[in-house]
């Protein structure tokens, strides 16, 4: 369906269908599947008036392909895309406004769960490489178990550049880099500020790397080199939310 997008899985068409029905143009349901969760996302569909399908299990696996669909399936409107310029609109207007930027992750449920995340911890919006880096597909939106709903993604087609605007903007950039001198704790992030965090395995790009005002890292008591990158946003982001919350008030300034 031209126009459209496909989410599939429990937690996301639930998440949909709660938060946004009228964007749900069709609800896609497997033929045997007749268990409570089943019927209660049905339930909530006709609720909203949204149409269901009862669809054999060879046609949904050949619209959405091998994936784990746990037999659900929706037809949406996608929320509509944020460029540049709407996400420096947002934040010269939000004074501690958090942006998350993810420079080239690659496995899309990497990306579901930092969404997840973000949207927890109040982030405004999160910045992803246009090429080269994993986007908002049916896998991530799975994952995200709703979050890709509330939590504008912004693809762009130069991170640095975006990071260097969102400095003019007023915004202090922290680097996550395993090898900082800074722990995070020992950063100001009450104020506005975009979190950086890098690829799996290879980390921050050199150039981005340059662009972060400050690099920070997390304590790391054990023998892994390093953390999964969206644990790790998590981790920076709930310090981030532990700062606030104790100091509700500071200025938006950066540790030296």
């Amino acid at each position: 369906m031209r126009g459209t997008q496909l989410i599939y899985g429990l937690h996301a068409v639930r998440a949909m269908l709660t938060q946004h029905p009228e964007r749900v143009l069709r609800v896609r349901i497997a033929e045997r599947r007749d268990d409570a969760r089943a019927r209660s996302i049905e339930e909530l569909a006709h609720r909203h008036g949204r149409p269901v399908e009862r669809i054999d299990a060879a046609a949904l696996r050949k619209l959405l392909g091998e994936v784990s669909h746990q037999g659900i399936a929706a037809d949406i409107l996608p929320l509509p895309q944020w460029s540049e310029d709407d996400l420096l609109g947002e934040i010269t207007s939000a004074t501690r406004a958090v942006v998350l930027a993810l420079d080239g992750i690659q496995d899309p449920h990497n990306l579901g769960a930092c969404l997840r995340t973000a949207d927890a911890c109040g982030v405004r919006a999160v910045l992803v490489p246009r090429d080269r880096a994993a986007q908002l597909t049916a896998a991530a939106r799975k994952v995200a178990a709703g979050a890709a709903e509330t939590v504008p993604v912004v693809p762009v087609t130069n991170l640095v550049r975006s990071l260097r605007l969102l400095k003019e903007a007023g915004l202090w950039v922290f680097g996550a880099d395993a090898a900082a001198s800074l722990e995070a704790y020992q950063a100001d992030l009450t104020g506005a500020i975009a979190l950086v965090l890098g690829a799996e395995g290879s980390g921050l790009r050199q150039l981005t790397r340059q662009t972060c005002d400050h690099l920070v890292r997390l304590p790391q008591l054990g023998t892994v080199e390093s953390l999964n990158v969206s644990v790790a946003a998590g981790m920076l982001l709930y310090e981030a939310v532990r700062q606030r919350a104790s100091r509700p008030s500071a200025p938006a300034t950066a540790s030296s």
